[in-house]
């Protein structure tokens, strides 16, 4: 009985052990020439580069901003002549002197000096975000807290038990 027992036990993993010898592959290759030309040569390779690249030329969408409006333009050339970096009156264009103009605030101030400018820049300019429109900013008030003695005591209370300070 033991014999049969470690005989057999033998046998399962002889079959294990060599099941994947016997498997077929999962892969299986093209049977047709054409696959194999349009994807292996480099000939076919070269021309569908070309043709794509055409389509993704045509297809790419320009993302971020394009150019600076006129009318931002004029605000921040209005505030660099105010802070005596440009001088002359605001032409609404972002032109060469405009930006060397903000290349020079920029790095004076220690920052990074790329052709766009730079948001603390503008806002060091006082022409960050306005957020008065907001719609929480109307009724908004960012007074002191009550004091502790106005607040009921059967709450305080629940406040310190929630928090684990004895009073």
């Amino acid at each position: 009985m033991l014999l049969s027992r470690a005989s057999l036990a033998f046998l399962l993993m002889a079959a294990v052990a060599a099941a994947p010898a016997f498997s077929t592959p999962t892969h299986k290759k093209s049977s047709t020439p054409h696959a194999r030309t349009a994807h292996g040569s480099a000939h076919a390779k070269k021309a569908s580069t070309k043709s794509s690249r055409g389509k993704k030329a045509r297809r790419a969408k320009l993302r971020g901003q394009q150019g600076i409006d006129s009318a931002r333009a004029n605000e921040i050339q209005q505030a660099l002549i105010r802070e005596h970096y440009l001088t002359g009156e605001p032409t609404g264009q972002w032109d060469s002197a405009t930006v060397s103009a903000m290349q020079k605030f920029q790095a004076d101030q220690g920052w990074q000096t790329k052709l766009a400018p730079d948001s603390r820049a503008l806002k060091k300019l006082g022409l960050g975000p306005d957020y008065s429109d907001a719609i929480n900013a109307s009724g908004s008030s960012f007074a002191d807290p009550k004091p502790a003695n106005s607040i009921p005591g059967s709450q305080a209370d629940g406040f310190a038990a929630a928090s684990g300070v004895n009073r």
